[in-house]
């Protein structure tokens, strides 16, 4: 299946009214391990995450064409400024574009600008455009532009560039090499502590959904390392070796 949904969100709970777990964002494929009432028990089939979604028509998978390659990208209903609509799709979600018209081309039953999709296979350099979720509210489990946590924001540029790349922190510390000490703090690194991960901008800088600041903020590695020590008694459990792909 298919989720249709500009955002899904995805429970840890079979009736949909507790804990959010993740999100589903438009085009993301899942499987439906077993029907309840008003709910459906779902594996995602790009990280193999289960979770509840509330029952809804979704079509079977086809197949996606395009990436959403911009933070939020406004949808129209025609091919034109005028048809602008309060609705935005958010970066990596999958499209199937059908046609092209002028600057814009269509999918499903939106029009959106030719500028904001890449195609599927295209890659960027990894973490290169991780700026354009500053200040995005924190917000756990989510996975968009309209919140995001400390683990979401570490995938979604994985998922971009079409590598696998767990979902939580717990298991991502165990996927990735860890790091020898000499260069410990360099660019597209992991910083990880026990329940949350940060990614290095540089040598001195790093960006990371914060709860604490409620958004996602660039802060100094070293101040942060002593803030969160301080705020949280947590100490860096690990530092992760990430290639700049």
């Amino acid at each position: 299946m298919i989720n249709n949904k500009l955002i899904l969100n995805v429970y840890e709970d079979s009736s949909c009214k507790k804990k959010i777990s993740t999100q589903l964002l438009y085009g993301d494929k899942f499987k439906i391990i077993k029907r309840l009432n008003s709910t459906l028990k779902i594996k995602t089939s790009y990280d193999n995450y289960v979770g509840y979604i509330i029952r809804g028509k979704f079509p079977e998978n086809e197949k996606q064409t395009h990436k959403i390659s911009v933070l939020k990208a406004s949808l129209y209903t025609k091919p034109n400024i005028q048809s602008k609509l309060d609705k935005q799709i958010s970066f990596c979600s999958f499209i199937k574009v059908k046609k092209y018209e002028g600057e814009f081309c269509n999918f499903d039953k939106y029009w959106i600008k030719r500028k904001d999709v890449n195609p599927i296979k295209n890659k960027n350099k990894l973490f290169d455009n991780v700026k354009i979720f500053k200040d995005v509210k924190y917000k756990w489990g989510g996975n968009s532009y309209k919140g995001i946590d400390c683990s979401a924001l570490v995938q979604i540029f994985f998922k971009f560039n079409n590598i696998f790349c767990p979902r939580d922190t717990k298991d991502q510390v165990k996927f990735f090499n860890k790091v020898n000490k000499k260069n410990m703090y360099k660019k597209n690194n992991l910083i990880y502590w026990e329940g949350h991960v940060a990614i290095c901008l540089n040598n001195n800088y790093l960006i990371h959904a914060y709860g604490p600041k409620k958004k996602v903020v660039r802060m100094n590695i070293k101040d942060t390392v002593l803030e969160i020590k301080k705020k949280s008694n947590l100490d860096v459990t690990s530092i992760k070796k990430i290639n700049d792909i």
